[in-house]
């Protein structure tokens, strides 16, 4: 059992408790309890972490939340299930050990060789107040092809603490859209771990519009041969928002091709953060891996913090990496002003043009059809 001097530490300590007198399941149980302890611990994570000196998060642990639930069917604890939260990385940080402290777990199984035609959806929605703790399992077994999407569209003053498992099997085929729309006023945090293997496919788009303070960590391996991934975003940022995005792209076998391209328009006072690190191991010949973060401040007092990374330990790669900061072009400008557009439509269709290489990437119209508007909102526009 977790000490009670442990449980006095934080305010989920109630809504700990009652989580685990209600476990039945003794791997599990041990699971939220270890995580638990972690937590109780360490707390979120501070400035003083490397990791974290461009994010302050001590507001989220400021206010009172009520946990809340979403509902989910209770999940089969099968053996494998088991396996992967017992790989999920605890010690990653405070936010990854409460979640899975009081994760409500949920879990998709797409069965071998098969085509799920329809989008697999998980809308989440906070109630004003609450912290949520969602954990999706998504096990896309060998030849299998499907889309998950998640979109976190909390309305309110919430704090949603998310993580993502994947696992991608031999030769099968996942489509990720991940949205985070939320309020001015909710906090979000999410990771995603994926795990992909021989000659299969992940392609990740990922939209964050939302949240006063957010962040998304990005864990990818690849774990056999072949296997290929996209992990592309969008940022957009205004008022006094930050976004953090921190990812690890990690080629542990050969032959494997990955693809990052990120970018960020910025406005007013907010401030985004972008950390991507490739690792290439000693054996990972043959790797092809293309990173790229480009970025548009709108305002002199927007900010952002980027730092794209390669680790390289063999010599038969093809390996690129890049980052860009700045405003719009003057030329391309010019050239608008030209044709007798008005300065400001012509700022407007620049910037549109930017972001929506990356919504364009979003294969599911009702989706890119709100993202676009939500774009168009931002800009104060009608294209």
């Amino acid at each position: 059992m977790v000490s009670s001097i442990a449980v006095k530490k934080t305010q989920f300590a109630d809504d700990f408790k009652k989580l685990i007198e209600a476990e039945n399941d003794q791997a599990m149980r041990s699971l939220r309890e270890r995580a638990y302890d972690y937590f109780a611990e360490n707390g979120f994570p501070t400035p003083k972490l490397e990791d974290w000196k461009y994010t302050n998060v001590a507001e989220i642990g400021k206010q009172e939340w009520t946990a809340g639930r979403f509902g989910f069917e209770m999940p089969t604890m099968d053996d494998d299930v088991r396996d992967i939260l017992g790989r999920f990385s605890i010690d990653r940080n405070g936010f990854t050990a409460l979640n899975l402290a009081l994760a409500e777990v949920a879990v998709v199984r797409i069965p071998k060789n098969t085509v799920v035609e329809e989008p697999i959806e998980f809308p989440f929605a906070a109630p004003d107040g609450t912290a949520e703790f969602p954990h999706v399992i998504v096990i896309a077994e060998a030849g299998s092809r499907a889309t998950l999407v998640g979109v976190y569209g909390s309305s309110a003053r919430s704090f949603t603490n998310t993580a993502v498992q994947i696992i991608v099997e031999d030769n099968a085929n996942l489509t990720h859209y991940r949205v985070q729309k939320e309020s001015a006023e909710a906090f979000h945090y999410g990771v995603t771990e994926v795990s992909l293997g021989r000659g299969s496919y992940y392609n990740s788009t990922n939209i964050n519009i939302g949240g006063a303070i957010s962040r998304h960590d990005i864990d990818l391996k690849f774990t056999a041969e072949g296997g290929e991934a996209w992990v592309d975003g969008l940022y957009m940022l205004s008022g006094e928002q930050h976004a953090d995005t921190h990812s690890i792209i990690d080629h542990l076998v050969p032959n494997c091709t990955s693809h990052q391209n990120y970018k960020g328009v910025l406005n007013d006072h907010s401030r985004g953060v972008f950390n991507g690190k490739v690792f290439v191991r000693e054996n990972a010949h043959g790797t092809d891996a293309q990173q790229s973060n480009k970025n548009l401040l709108l305002s002199n007092d927007a900010r952002v913090d980027t730092k794209p990374q390669l680790e390289i330990f063999n010599d038969d790669v093809k390996c690129a990496h890049g980052a860009t900061v700045g405003q719009l072009e003057d030329e391309e400008l010019f050239y608008l002003l030209t044709r007798g557009l008005p300065e400001p439509l012509a700022r407007n269709l620049l910037t549109y043009g930017f972001a929506e290489e990356i919504i364009n990437k979003v294969g599911i119209e009702s989706i890119k059809g709100e993202l676009d508007a939500a774009v168009l909102n931002r800009l104060k526009a009608e294209i």
